[in-house]
């Protein structure tokens, strides 16, 4: 056991006398140590009830024989640093989370470990950690909330609702007594918020990789069987670290891919198209753009959550969850159902008893939403390295447009254009500077988008940045322009007016100016000061790579 090197031997009796003044026995220092990186917090609604989850892990992993070691990890909750310059930090954190979990579990020779997560960025910086460590690892999220009922009696409403009716309520479209009823209803109970948003999106992918059990990704966190799995989470634990059964055996090249593929039959957030990279890089696996038109080409969209549909996540997990989604998808072919995951079982021994009970949520492969998968990656002059769109989420006539740049250098100036109604049908709004390194932070931008889908413009005007959208956001909204401006991208050398053609189904993005006149400019160029001189995010700053390469700290 990795744990011997503090616990085993007479030179290790001043680290036994330590663990005992925390109250741990010897017949628990004769077990192995199981690390629970708890990111409970009361700032995080996904996060609020974690420790409950942690208690149940602990519950399960002493009725298997290990020894629970419990420690916390920080976590930002991306709805409330939405839209203000806390919202630089948030992908920032990631990098944290990856690095404290490494640290502590090193620090403390654990043997195994369980990953107690939910939220945007915790469930990647965890999945990193997992992968760099490589030592037996699980996954137990804390679920996502249910769907708010509309006081109206109009149906489910969620975050995302909210954030729209602020543009309602902007342009006069709709009262201050709606829009109070409306944020007091959207979000009813603890958990991840209950779309599929960039954190279930995240959860559901964990389950699909095989770092977590099924259930994992859409069991809502009011349920007690929620309780129950993270019961059996803590039991698995013991087992995958008796048969030593590591991270990076089951977070395999097969397993990204299958990840992918089900990430385009979901309609997932664009964000995990910063995230897989990132993660499969300290698996030691590569990911590249490429790979997201080749699978997404390939796989239908079969279920259409918000924010591009009217279901949720408890919807999901009815009809069938993640392991439903993954059977039906096995007929594409895609899936590699050998791949072994955290239950012990391969992908095709977890799904062979599963099946659709509503094929309204989960559709047949032969009546999907759409013939292509949820995102698409599109190419062109104005993004060399490529750039990420939620299709699923855009309306039809807007997969093909072209208009005018209404350049800015800020998603608050942006957002101040868009609510002070400058900003015209046809429009291409273009806010630069905001990647991970000219940010930095790389924010996400649901206030912007969400205002221009409350003010009846998702129909008639697009948004590109080299920042990145919430899961929530929906319209074309196309991020992640890479090399960014920052990086002295052609972005950064965009002109008021300058007209730009988005092709979608193309897979294309053009500025419709000669190679000659953007050389000219590039070669005028320079990069301004740094937004933010001191402190973490100055350092980040220096050290982030693209968002194509998933915006990791080299």
């Amino acid at each position: 056991m990795k744990s011997d090197s503090v616990k085993k031997g007479i030179e290790r009796a001043p680290h036994r006398s330590l663990f005992k003044a925390i109250g741990y026995t010897d017949e628990e220092l004769r077990r192995p140590l199981i690390g629970i990186a708890n990111s409970a917090n009361s700032l995080i609604p996904g996060h609020v009830h974690l420790n409950r989850i942690a208690g149940a892990v602990k519950a399960g992993i002493y009725m298997a024989g290990g020894t629970p070691c419990e420690f916390g990890v920080i976590g930002v909750c991306d709805g409330i640093a939405m839209n203000h310059i806390g919202m630089k930090y948030s992908l920032a954190s990631r990098e944290i989370i990856a690095d404290s979990v490494e640290v502590m579990a090193i620090a403390h020779a654990l043997d195994a470990i369980v990953m107690v997560t939910n939220c945007d960025k915790i469930v990647p910086g965890m999945l990193m950690a997992a992968a760099r460590l490589n030592i037996p690892a699980i996954f137990i999220s804390g679920g996502p909330m249910l769907a708010g009922k509309d006081p109206s009696g109009t149906g489910a409403i969620d975050l995302v609702t909210v954030f729209e009716s602020v543009g309602a309520f902007k342009s006069g479209r709709m009262s201050k007594e709606r829009l109070n009823e409306i944020e007091d209803t959207a979000c009813p109970t603890c958990g991840s918020c209950a779309g599929m948003f960039t954190a279930n999106s995240m959860n559901c992918l964990t389950e699909v990789i095989g770092m977590g059990l099924p259930g994992n990704g859409t069991i809502p966190a009011v349920m007690s069987a929620r309780v129950r799995l993270a019961k059996e989470a803590g039991m698995k634990i013991v087992s995958l670290f008796e048969k030593n059964i590591t991270a990076r055996q089951i977070m395999t090249k097969e397993a990204f891919k299958n990840a992918l593929v089900v990430d385009m039959a979901l309609g997932c957030s664009t964000n995990t198209i910063l995230h897989l990279p990132a993660i499969a890089k300290e698996a030691k696996v590569g990911i590249d753009l490429n790979m997201i038109n080749e699978i997404s080409e390939q796989v239908p969209h079969i279920c259409s959550l918000s924010p591009g549909g009217i279901h949720h996540m408890e919807d999901l997990n009815l009809a069938g969850g993640i392991q439903a989604v993954i059977k039906e998808i096995t007929k594409t072919g895609l899936i590699n159902e050998q791949s072994i995951t955290v239950t012990g079982k391969t992908v095709g021994e977890n799904i062979k008893e599963q099946v659709i009970k509503d094929e309204n949520i989960i559709r047949p492969l032969d009546n999907p939403y759409h013939k292509e998968g949820g995102l698409a990656v599109l190419f062109g002059n104005l993004a060399p390295d490529g750039c990420v769109v939620k299709q699923s989420a855009v309306l039809d006539k807007m997969l093909c447009h072209e208009g005018p740049a209404r350049v800015y250098e800020s998603e608050e100036d942006a957002t101040d254009a868009i609510m002070n109604g400058i900003i015209k049908k046809g429009d291409v709004i273009l806010i630069r500077y905001e990647g991970p390194m000219g940010g930095p932070g790389m924010r996400e931008m649901l206030t912007p988008t969400s205002s221009i889908a409350g003010m009846k413009l998702d129909a008639h005007v697009a948004l590109l940045t080299d920042g990145r959208f919430s899961g929530g956001t929906k319209g074309a909204s196309i991020g992640h322009i890479s090399p960014e401006a920052m990086q002295g991208g052609p972005v950064a050398i965009v002109e008021e007016g300058d007209i730009i053609a988005i092709d979608i189904p193309g897979k294309k993005i053009t500025l419709k100016v000669s190679e000659d006149e953007i050389k000219k400019r590039l070669s005028a160029w320079s990069a301004p000061e740094p937004k933010i001189k001191e402190g973490y995010m100055a350092r980040y700053a220096k050290m982030v790579s693209s968002a194509s390469k998933g915006a990791i700290v080299q």
